[in-house]
Parts: structure tokens; sequence; C-alpha cells
């Protein structure tokens, strides 16, 4: 993926804590203030957890499931947004859907994993070279801290050129 020079750029912007917690608060507010935060970015794979918290809990005494999607979703979409960013021509990116399975309650530390970043560069390129709308589904799977399965989420983001 070295042939794509915005990638860095953003994914260095991703990794300056201070900066993209600056973003959630102004953009993301739901997922600043739900502690929903990036653990690991590179060009293939995205790291983001969720806490247990009073800001994230429902009454069960477990993470809401809207948090988790949050996590979920952003694990996938930092990926897409590497992709996309400040691209020539311009991209845009939508989820067009999201299916979620959850296996276990989340009492704690909840990381979701995103590995399909080759993946969504591939959808990128295809619809920059076709000019033709790409859709993929792209996996994030949940984890506590003792490596247990809490939720699997897939994700589907549809890539277009941005009409000018």
């Amino acid at each position: 993926m070295s042939d794509m020079p915005a990638v860095s750029p953003f994914l260095s912007l991703v990794r300056n804590a201070f900066r993209f917690r600056l973003f959630m608060l102004l953009k993301l507010p739901s997922a600043y203030f739900s502690g929903v935060r990036v653990k690991y970015v590179d060009e293939a794979s995205c790291q983001v957890s969720v806490p247990f918290k009073w800001f994230s809990q429902n009454p069960f005494r477990s993470t809401y499931f809207a948090c988790l999607a949050m996590a979920a979703e952003m694990s996938t979409g930092i990926l897409a947004m590497a992709q996309t960013y400040k691209r020539n021509p311009a991209v845009s990116m939508l989820v067009t859907a999201l299916e979620a399975t959850y296996s276990k309650k989340a009492t704690g530390i909840t990381i979701f994993t995103c590995d399909q970043g080759p993946l969504i560069q591939q959808a990128v390129a295809k619809a920059v070279a076709t000019g033709e709308a790409q859709t993929i589904r792209v996996r994030s799977l949940g984890r506590n801290s003792a490596g247990e399965e809490v939720a699997e989420f897939f994700i589907n983001w549809s890539f277009k050129i941005k009409q000018s």
C-alpha cells in the first residue's frame, strides 16, 4: 500500500491521541464520552476499545449494544477513511448495512479488531478505476480482556467517486 501517499498521513492523525480525541469530541461526541479509543492501527488492521462504564452501560450491567457497535464500526471506518482521505478523485464512503451477533456479556473493556484493510483498499481502488460504486462486507470481532469473543459485527461499506 506504499503507492497510496494519503494513507500514512491519515494514520498519523489517528495515532496522535490528542488530535484524534479532539476530532471525536467535535465530530463523534457519543464515541468520545462512551470511552471509545483507538488502541492500534496500521494499513492492514485496526483495534478499537470500548469500556464498560457508567456512560456506556445498559440496565443489565453490561456495555450497551450501541456502544459496542460504535467501536466495531470505528475499527472498520478508520481503515476505510485511510483509503479515502485526500483521495483524487474524491471518494465517498457510507455504511449501508450492519449485522451483529452477541455471544457474551460485555462487562469490561471490549476490543474490536478489523484486519481487512487490504480488502478495503481493493474496493476503493476498484471504485476509482471503474467509476462504479463498490460495496464490501467487513468483519470486526470484539473480545474481552480474557480473549473471549463478545460480539462479531459485519459492516457493509459502499465507496463511490464523489460527483462534483
